[in-house]
């Protein structure tokens, strides 16, 4: 198990962040905020993929404006993002939403800050602070920018986050969440191993601008998978040009993958080779459609030879292992019996059923 970093707790609405609590999944709306209707339908399709706190955009009036008949109707947690506007913070403070995320590097004005803290600690909501490496770059000049390039972004994000920090905690606001984003996941991991040796706020994981999917998920989860692999990270949101589900899925399987959360079963398969006499991806394929809607974690190994695939799958719960007309089904590394290959998925199914571990 990870031993996780120690952190203050933050609640966001029924859902905790920090110290002892899972680590949570969000997802961010793709809509226009004011269009009420299509923001709720999507919030709600992403809730059905296991959001559990969602975030929407919030750079006008008609937006902010919008929040409140939206929080009325969904039933996780809403957190209103704001970029330049301190109006637009306070309006989305009083429709009532459950945290707020600035970026100090937009709203710099101390004065402007201290309203919004003084309002969020009035309704009890948090604040993520929330830094991305291009907000310290462009008004700092050529310097800063040959800085970055000598690896020092990282700790200008930093600074940026925990000098709002200590501004906010002098106004006696403590319900703080930090994020520190960049595209460059080296960035990204960089900047929350410094902070994390600084300060005790619960951090929000993910990779800003990361791509399409295809270009995202592998800078996801090295830049998410690394830092939560030492036990840095309260809550994650990946980020993907395209449609939000997927970017709960992915959320989901890099927590799996490192053994924090999983929700349905995992399955190792070997690469193939010469030695495969079957068609592996069409059996994975009917494997996992058997095991639609299946909520254990259990480790499932679909092996394409019977002379490695058990002895190589030997941590998983239940497995198989085909070859040319038959097949073996295995438990712990240990076979249980021979299958002839048109009943093998039928009588793997039954093992599955019956498995209790």
């Amino acid at each position: 198990m990870i031993a996780r970093r120690k952190t203050r707790k933050v609640r966001v609405g029924a859902v905790s962040i920090g110290r002892d609590s899972p680590i949570s999944v969000q997802g961010m709306t793709k809509t226009h905020t004011e269009n009420i209707k299509a923001t709720i339908r999507q919030i709600k399709e992403l809730e059905e993929e296991g959001c559990e706190i969602v975030r929407v955009a919030v750079p006008t009036k008609a937006a902010a404006r919008a929040l409140k008949k939206i929080k009325a109707q969904i039933s996780i947690p809403l957190v209103a993002d704001i970029h330049y506007s301190p109006t637009l913070a306070l309006m989305a403070i009083e429709a009532g939403v459950d945290k707020i995320r600035i970026n100090p590097g937009n709203i710099r004005q101390p004065k402007a800050q201290e309203k919004i803290v003084l309002a969020a600690k009035e309704r009890n909501i948090p604040i993520r602070i929330g830094v991305n490496s291009g907000s310290v770059l462009p008004r700092r000049g050529l310097k800063v920018i040959r800085a970055a390039e000598e690896q020092n972004l990282a700790v200008l994000m930093v600074e940026s986050a925990l000098k709002a920090g200590r501004f906010f905690e002098s106004l006696d606001f403590a319900d703080i969440v930090v994020s520190l984003k960049a595209p460059d996941p080296i960035v990204t991991i960089r900047a929350y191993r410094l902070a994390a040796m600084k300060c005790d706020y619960p951090f929000h994981l993910g990779v800003s601008a990361a791509g399409p999917v295809k270009e995202s998920l592998p800078k996801s989860a090295v830049g998410i998978g690394a830092l939560l692999a030492e036990g840095i990270g309260d809550t994650v949101r990946v980020s993907i040009t395209g449609p939000s589900q997927e970017e709960v899925r992915i959320a989901y399987d890099i927590l799996a993958a490192l053994g924090i959360r999983r929700e349905s079963p995992e399955i190792i398969s070997c690469p193939v080779c010469g030695r495969c006499e079957v068609d592996l991806p069409k059996i994975i394929g009917e494997v996992k459609e058997s095991l639609a809607g299946e909520k254990r974690p259990l480790k499932i190994a679909v092996m394409g030879c019977v002379v490695n695939g058990p002895g190589e799958a030997v941590e998983a719960d239940l497995g198989i292992a085909c070859t040319k007309g038959y097949g073996v089904i295995f438990k712990k590394g240990e076979i249980l019996r021979k299958v002839r290959q048109e009943n093998l998925l039928e009588e793997f199914t039954k093992e599955i059923d019956k498995f209790n571990g």
